[in-house]
């Protein structure tokens, strides 16, 4: 019986490596559960730090109670995850505010779970790029255009 030579081996590890790349770079752990998970948190945070710049009285984060609804822009129910363009729908009660309030982000997700998201635009909870604080000040609107990352090789919760 011949061995297989030192070529095919080594052939066959670069396949084998190159088939793994290519299925992490796709961005298997990028999922919308994941990405609810950090959007929300990240988007009361800042509204917290915001309301600080803006002298604004503080808040607890809690009582935003921020949830995310996210979804893969073209993407079907079979497909839902990966790295690309992704939109989510923050849902949070703002302090005076009965009914909740809802803000839509359009996000560039990339596979190693960090994005950028940026204001649709539509909605008017948030502002704009820019805000005026309560001195007259033009600050940048922490809500506006953000970043932030997550995990995607935990466990997460299921999808």
């Amino acid at each position: 019986m011949r061995c297989p030579s030192i070529g095919l081996v080594v052939a066959g590890a670069v396949v084998l490596a190159l088939v793994g790349a290519s299925v992490s770079h796709r961005g298997a752990g990028v999922t919308a559960s994941r990405l609810e998970d950090a959007f929300a948190p990240t988007f009361a945070n800042l509204v917290h730090l915001q309301r600080s710049i803006l002298k604004l009285p503080e808040i607890d984060r809690a009582v935003l109670r921020a949830t995310a609804q996210c979804q893969k822009v073209g993407g079907t129910r079979r497909d839902a995850s990966g790295a690309g363009d992704w939109t989510c729908t923050v849902l949070w009660s703002s302090p005076g505010q009965r009914i909740p309030l809802h803000d839509a982000y359009d996000l560039s997700v990339a596979s190693d779970g960090c994005y950028t998201a940026t204001a649709d635009g539509s909605e008017a909870h948030i502002g704009g790029p820019t805000l005026t604080g309560r001195d007259g000040a033009t600050v940048t609107n922490l809500l506006y255009t953000f970043d932030g990352c997550f995990d995607t090789t935990g466990p997460g919760r299921p999808p």
